[in-house]
């Protein structure tokens, strides 16, 4: 390890790229902390170890030392903490309309259902999701005949191996209008499954149930219910069963969130919504509208907003979707929130803050990233740098490079 001073931060990075960086410093930098600090200017980050060891608001001097493998000097631009994108399923679909390459649901999934087996960290998806400024990603399972659809998890965008991070982070649950059926029986199923587990006697057989364990993690709140649900009466019962059973809930989808933001936020029951839902798809959707996400955090309600409709494909886009819900209504420290800090506290994940001791998923941006110009000047998962080239940028490449190949390999 060497001393680096502001005056040789050149020497600094020369260094790094031979070494490999073991201590990161970003200094000079704008830090929108995504927690209580707000945004600090003038600021440092110190990173060690793939962690956040210090966040120093004060302007560091010319000659004052810095002990680190590599410095960077942002020069008043945003650092960011990466975002965290949610209900998707990043890593376990390739091509939508191609069966073979769709790992995120099976008809006969029920609770115990874990399609993180199934993630594939070198999907093409994820580095055009790195791409927005998104380092993880809470992929959930779908499209099951019960109400149970399986077990989400955490992954990480690094492409690498071990991506998968933290697995059974909660139970997704889905209610609400049915093509066939009564909307009645699915709350019904999930009153007699909490009822059942609760009155139930343990046996030592539990220990090889993994129904049963999960079910016990949810009644000890080591993870939620994450329900799909928008009716707003609906809502009312699940807040019902939650008090009744002592335990968390997500509430997903959420249209009608607004008509009882009051009762959401006394009951701490965070929301996921789309910023971009702005008309009814259905009857359980009437109340969609884009100033949602600005009236639910004036209301004290935990906000997390995610990708309407194919978010696996189009997650780049969160950060936009969060510029949008700002520009009706939301505060530009609540948008920020809602896409790293908030899901990192519903789904116990250690990043989405510029925080001490927090993963070091950080994001270094040319100009505001809920503008349209701003792009990623730096990003690293866990302290180490990644790349942001996509295949799009490699077909870019392709076609706009002289070639002595024919004409349909190069335009």
């Amino acid at each position: 390890m060497k001393l680096f001073t502001m005056t040789s931060v050149a020497a600094a990075l020369a260094m790094s790229v031979s070494v490999g960086a073991q201590t990161l410093a970003i200094t000079n930098a704008t830090i929108h902390t995504a927690t209580e600090q707000g945004v600090l200017k003038d600021a440092s980050v110190l990173v060690k170890d793939g962690k956040i060891v210090a966040v120093n608001p004060a302007q560091i001097d010319a000659d004052e030392v810095i002990d680190a493998d590599e410095v960077i000097d942002a020069q008043g631009k945003i650092l960011t903490p990466g975002f965290i994108g949610s209900l998707n399923h990043l890593g376990l679909v390739e091509v939508g309309a191609v069966a073979g390459s769709r790992d995120g649901s099976d008809k006969k999934a029920s609770i115990t259902f874990d399609p993180s087996l199934a993630f594939n960290p070198r999907s093409s998806l994820i580095p055009y999701a790195r791409k927005g400024g998104i380092t993880r990603d809470v992929i959930v399972p779908g499209g099951s005949e019960d109400i149970f659809n399986g077990l989400a998890s955490v992954v990480s965008l690094s492409g690498e191996f071990d991506s998968v991070s933290q697995k059974q982070v909660a139970l997704a649950i889905e209610l609400g209008q049915k093509s066939k059926g009564s909307r009645a029986l699915s709350m019904q199923t999930l009153i007699d499954k909490l009822e059942g587990h609760k009155q139930r006697e343990k046996k030592d057989s539990d220990a090889h149930n993994r129904e049963i364990q999960v079910l016990d993690a949810v009644f000890a709140k080591e993870i939620p219910l994450l329900v799909g649900v928008s009716r707003a009466a609906e809502m009312l019962e699940l807040l019902k069963l939650k008090a009744k059973y002592d335990i968390n809930m997500v509430f997903a989808g959420a249209h009608d969130a607004v008509l009882i933001a009051d009762q959401l936020a006394a009951s701490n029951t965070p929301v996921i919504i789309s910023a971009m839902d702005n008309l009814p798809g259905n009857f359980d959707s009437m109340h969609a509208d884009l100033a949602n996400a600005g009236k639910l955090e004036k209301a004290g309600v935990k906000v997390i907003l995610t990708i309407a409709g194919d978010s696996a494909h189009n997650l780049y886009q969160l950060r936009f979707d969060a510029g949008n819900a700002v520009s009706y209504g939301m505060s530009q420290q609540g948008a920020m929130e809602a896409i790293s800090s908030n899901v990192a506290e519903v789904f116990n994940i250690d990043a989405g803050a510029i925080s001490a001791g927090k993963a070091a998923d950080l994001v270094l941006w040319s100009a505001d990233p809920f503008e349209l110009n701003a792009k990623i000047e730096s990003i690293w998962i866990d302290g180490e740098k990644v790349s942001t080239e996509a295949r799009q940028d490699k077909l870019r490449e392709r076609y706009t490079t002289p070639s002595d190949m024919p004409r349909g390999y190069t335009k």
